[in-house]
């Protein structure tokens, strides 16, 4: 049915499209009909995908919502793919067919330089330094953490994500000015303030979510108009709830997966500045925006699928189609970006932040070959020593309580001779 159904919604379009291009005279622009039949193609590609591709883990709102974003992630790949096989300039000037007035090199922002919260020195607004922070990503940090809480659905792992970040952006803001911010930007207002409140309201809907009563009635069978709409608003919350209980610590596998989940993670948010940054795209474009809806959608799939993958791998023996996806065109993103500024990416760490790392790195290897390794090994041997005492006790036991056995013998049969006797 669903094949039949695929070819028949196939057949409209075609016809549609068709009936569009002999309504009209082609123009003889070559890049606008280049344009246009990219776009007709990829459409058909998508009517394709939604009908005919593999369902994910969700089902609310429909599965052909996410199946949409499923092939819009093949078309994304493929798009980074051409990209990344093109020159510096033939791929920055790309980007002007999609929009004009992109393809000029764009001065970065210094979110740093006078960091007085009360600056004496200005008396008619003390405070401008805090108003001139307070910009239109001040509300998109919350929202975005907001999100990315229900796609992790845990507080511990969103922290160390949000506080890591922070440790990267002081690390690399000698290679993108717009990293460069006061401390109280990046631990009050951007810790604090829009990341923590964005967790704590995330969590709080994680809990609601997890203590709803789901029970799905149709439609039509709701008597009341109020009920209908309650019900239509519900169908954009999950079918069921998942508890995500990520245990890190739990073995050795389930810890490097976790590290492996922060680091595209953190690889992800990096790619957002770095490749407006070497695509010469403004902050507040509508393409910088649409990148991030793009990965709300398809990332709470993937978490989903890498949960499913670590928390029951005999059921899902393999790791989700959209995971893979999530992985390979972050990693494509990142190859887009070293090969347009290599010399950006190369400039090297001042030495008090390589000390920070090299340190960072050796705690968290030494605590994983403590955890994994030694205490268990010290475990085991604690463990071996303990039944060996005990099977040393038991022995002992054993042989007092032989002792005692034939001592009582002994008086038994002394007193039947002197029975005898008498």
């Amino acid at each position: 049915f669903r094949r039949a159904h695929t070819l028949t919604v196939l057949f409209i379009l075609t016809c549609a499209l068709g009936y569009v291009t002999l309504l009209e005279e082609t123009p003889q622009d070559t890049a606008y009909n280049t344009k246009r039949g990219i776009v007709a193609s990829i459409l058909v590609f998508l009517c394709f995908g939604v009908t005919q591709a593999k369902d994910g883990p969700f089902s609310r709102p429909h599965p052909a919502y996410w199946r949409f974003w499923l092939c819009v992630s093949v078309v994304y790949e493929l798009f980074l793919i051409f990209i990344l096989f093109q020159t510096v300039q033939d791929g920055r000037q790309f980007m002007k067919y999609i929009d004009p007035h992109l393809g000029v090199p764009l001065p970065e922002r210094d979110y740093g330089g006078n960091c007085l919260i009360y600056d004496p020195g200005n008396e008619t607004d003390p405070f401008h330094n805090i108003w001139d922070k307070l910009d239109g990503f001040v509300p998109a940090h919350f929202f975005g953490w907001y999100l990315k809480t229900l796609m992790i659905r845990d507080w511990w792992m969103c922290m160390i994500i949000s506080v890591m970040f922070e440790f990267l952006e002081y690390s690399l803001e000698h290679q993108l000015p717009n990293f460069s911010e006061c401390w109280w930007d990046h631990w009050i207002m951007d810790v604090i303030l829009c990341n923590g409140l964005g967790i704590y309201c995330g969590m709080k809907t994680l809990s609601w979510l997890s203590l709803k009563t789901y029970k799905w009635q149709g439609l039509w069978n709701i008597p009341t108009y109020k009920g209908k709409m309650k019900r239509i608003v519900f169908q954009f919350t999950p079918y069921s709830w998942v508890k995500f209980e990520w245990k890190p610590a739990s073995s050795l596998r389930r810890w490097l997966a976790v590290c492996g989940i922060i680091f595209v993670f953190l690889l992800a948010e990096l790619n957002t500045f770095y490749l407006k940054f070497v695509l010469w795209m403004p902050p507040e474009h509508y393409l910088v925006l649409l990148r991030l809806v793009f990965f709300v959608n398809v990332g709470g799939v993937a978490m989903r699928e890498i949960y499913d993958f670590m928390d029951d791998p005999k059921f899902h023996k393999k790791l989700g189609q959209q995971a893979w996806l999530v992985a390979a065109i972050t990693a494509t993103e990142f190859l887009i970006v070293v090969k347009y500024d290599p010399y950006t990416l190369t400039l090297s760490l001042p030495f008090y932040i390589t000390q920070c790392w090299i340190l960072g790195i050796i705690l968290v290897l030494t605590w994983t070959a403590w955890r994994f390794f030694i205490r268990d090994i010290t475990l085991r041997y604690k463990e071996i020593r303990r039944q060996k005492q005990e099977h040393k006790y038991e022995k002992d036991k054993c042989l007092s309580n032989g002792d005692g056995h034939s001592s009582m013998l002994e008086e038994q049969n002394g007193n039947k001779l002197r029975e005898r006797k008498l």
